[in-house]
């Protein structure tokens, strides 16, 4: 037995019993398009997705149509967490109550702590893009290292569960098959944009790491990257306060400078040239960008000093640590093959 209508439903039933089928449909058409044409935010675009191999796993990576380079979240989840667990579930359902939505793959309280606030506000902050109809979450691809260090990190001190072992695991395996800043050439060979990259593209890149004016002085090498030096070289560490060995300024123009970007060096000495008595004015990083060329030098000097302490624990040389940063961290413009398989990463000792 039909229910009666009343009020304002039963003047639209009235109504819609004078109109033909075809009035109807129409009207229906025009309440479907003014409910569902929301206005779309104007995202970037994926012009060149792909899949990033890393040994067994694989990351979905893109180059967007602004240059950025990124790796999808659900990518990165699943580097570092491996597959979704009831605890990962759990957080993301708590998150969605809080209404304060953070990604998985560092939600863990006990990781948490070990995240500056820079980094929240920044490399953290995620990045929506459209992949064909898809609206895609992702990271900027140079997040990455930072991530897997930050979990090695939490092993080092002692701050993981049992169950979470497994994921610093991956992680120390994801930073031995890639390195900080040669993420960007991984993605792009990933996502085949290396074929169709703008001639002028490596101007445009120095041009955001290379700043106009001279920064003031800031400490942007932590002790522990010349400490280390010492130790690998089997030289007595004398201590910041004493002059370091002349050498040393070479092998940090080799392990730093050659290895973030082609042509990089070149360009920072000819902002700074040599005096007659063959010292300069200022530091080479005074020249590096706050947004792009501080962040870059960050990386990388994080992921330098991660091999070197491998191998100072595995009782590794100078010249086995070199061969070691050849192969994962070459020089730009070098022809050195990448060592993304596992097996290959063994067999080097890492």
């Amino acid at each position: 037995m039909e229910s009666e209508n009343t009020g304002k439903a039963k003047g639209g039933y009235a109504r819609a019993a004078k109109l033909t089928p075809e009035e109807r449909k129409a009207i229906a058409q025009k309440a479907a398009k003014e409910r569902w044409d929301v206005p779309v935010p104007c995202l970037p675009k994926a012009m060149c997705p792909g899949v990033l191999k890393i040994g067994d796993i694989k990351i979905p990576c893109a180059v967007l149509d602004n240059g950025k380079r990124v790796l999808t979240e659900h990518g990165i989840t699943n580097a570092i967490l491996g597959s979704r667990s009831g605890a990962s579930k759990r957080i993301k359902k708590a998150q969605e109550n809080e209404g304060a939505l953070m990604p998985l793959f560092v939600a863990p309280r006990n990781i948490k702590a070990l995240i500056s606030k820079e980094l929240w506000d920044g490399p953290l902050a995620s990045i929506q893009y459209h992949d064909g109809n898809k609206v895609v979450n992702a990271y900027d691809a140079n997040l990455l290292p930072t991530i897997c260090d930050i979990w090695l990190k939490a092993r080092e001190g002692g701050l993981l569960q049992k169950q979470q072992y497994a994921k610093a695991q991956r992680a120390e395996m994801l930073m031995r098959g890639l390195a900080g800043v040669g993420i960007v050439a991984l993605v792009d060979e990933a996502t085949g944009y290396q074929t169709i990259r703008p001639q002028d593209a490596l101007q445009k890149y120095l041009e955001m790491l290379i700043r106009k004016e001279l920064a003031a002085w800031a400490k942007k090498f932590p002790d522990e990257f010349y400490e280390n030096i010492y130790k690998l070289k089997g030289w007595p560490w004398p201590g910041m306060k004493k002059n370091r060995f002349s050498v040393v300024a070479h092998y940090t123009r080799d392990l730093v400078y050659d290895r973030i970007a082609p042509t990089l060096l070149e360009e920072l000495e000819k902002r700074s040239p040599k005096d007659e008595t063959g010292n300069r004015k200022n530091k080479l990083h005074q020249w590096l960008t706050e947004d792009v060329g501080d962040p870059m030098l960050a990386q990388h000097l994080h992921s330098l000093i991660m091999f070197q302490r491998l191998a100072i624990a595995n009782g590794y040389g100078w010249h086995r640590f070199i061969k070691m940063v050849d192969k994962v961290l070459p020089r730009k413009g070098a022809n050195l093959e990448l060592p993304l398989n596992l097996d290959d990463l063994d067999s080097i000792g890492l």
